[in-house]
């Protein structure tokens, strides 16, 4: 029994280290989704209860060695700066082909100027630089990886002041023309993929207790996340193209 037990233990140390499963890394049988952004507020939070759940997460941080509470939710961490060209291929190279399931366009900046006169022009382009074309950059590289996925789901986080119905009262210029340009991508894109079984949807979290929503709003990023999982779940393809809320109605474009 004892040469059998130390011949066993032979046997294991002579296994290549590459073998070891590490939490960081997806696992073939769970679902994997990529939520960029996911180093705080409401990315964090979709990490976290994603992999509560069960899945696979890949967590986008512009720095990832400052991103400690994503690490410590056992995701695994990928550098990214959305309006990088040359950091969203990188993102690609790192992914080394990994089908992903679900890919959430959290990351985001905002503005909060009341008026077109206090407005920054420089700064508004920034805010659609983030904010639109960054989901684009990032979707359209990783369209293959998607492909490669099961659920075929592209989630755009965008918000209630992108609404051009509900606008009355103005303010917030960059942010507001980003996310309404961002409903836009939206429906373009789900036109565009309506016949290779994607579902891909606009999503207003809620006014969030974030740093971007401020400590006066109306919502947490728990409640705002489980709402936005829960719609998610309920999607089929006849939802594609829409801009949905977190609490589960349609949003007037």
């Amino acid at each position: 029994m004892k040469n059998t037990l130390v011949c066993c233990l032979i046997a294991l140390a002579a296994l290549p280290f590459t073998n070891i499963s590490v939490a960081s890394e997806p696992n073939e049988l769970s679902p994997v989704v990529l939520v960029t952004g996911a180093n705080r507020g409401i990315g964090l939070e979709l990490a976290r209860q994603y992999g509560e759940a069960g899945w696979s997460v890949i967590g986008t941080a512009r720095k990832p060695d400052a991103a400690a509470e994503l690490k410590e939710l056992g995701a695994r961490v990928v550098q990214l700066d959305v309006t990088d060209a040359t950091s969203v291929t990188q993102l690609v190279t790192d992914l080394d082909g990994q089908p992903i399931d679900l890919l959430i366009n959290n990351a985001g900046i905002i503005s909060r100027n009341s008026s077109l006169a206090s407005t920054d022009i420089e700064t508004a382009g920034k805010i659609l630089d983030v904010n639109v074309l960054g989901p684009m950059r990032v979707t359209q590289a990783l369209l293959p990886n998607l492909s490669a996925g099961d659920r075929k789901t592209i989630v755009n986080i965008s918000s209630g002041l992108g609404s051009l119905a509900n606008n009355q009262s103005g303010g917030f210029y960059g942010y507001r023309e980003s996310k309404a340009a961002l409903n836009m991508f939206t429906r373009s894109l789900a036109g565009n993929l309506s016949g290779e079984g994607f579902i891909v949807v606009a999503m207003n979290p809620g006014w969030v207790q974030t740093d971007m929503g401020g400590p006066n709003a109306a919502i947490t990023t728990e409640q705002s996340v489980n709402g936005i999982r829960d719609v998610i779940e309920s999607l089929g393809p006849e939802n594609s193209g829409t801009f949905r809320v977190y609490s589960g109605e349609e949003q007037a474009w």
